[in-house]
C-alpha cells in the first residue's frame, strides 16, 4: 500500500485510492470515536510528523477523516 496523499480524494464515487486506503479510513474513524489527538493520529496513521509539518499533518488528517465519514 502506498503512503496516504496529503489530501484525500473528493470524487463523488469510490476511487481506487479509497479502496487501497480503506484500512487507513477505518483507523481514522476508530481514533476519532475514541477522541484521540489528531496530531498523534497524523503521525501514527498517516506517517506525517506534525511537529515538523503541522499544516500538512492537519490537512491530511482533516481531509482523510472527512472522506472516511
Amino acid at each position: 500500500m502506498r503512503e496516504p496523499l496529503d489530501t484525500a480524494p473528493t470524487d463523488q464515487t469510490l476511487t481506487p485510492y479509497d479502496e487501497e486506503h480503506a484500512v487507513t479510513y477505518l483507523r481514522l474513524l476508530d481514533a476519532d470515536a475514541e477522541g484521540a489527538d489528531r496530531r498523534e493520529v497524523a503521525e501514527i496513521v498517516l506517517h506525517i510528523d506534525p511537529r515538523r509539518e503541522p499544516q500538512r499533518a492537519r490537512r491530511a488528517y482533516e481531509t482523510h477523516l472527512a472522506r472516511a465519514k
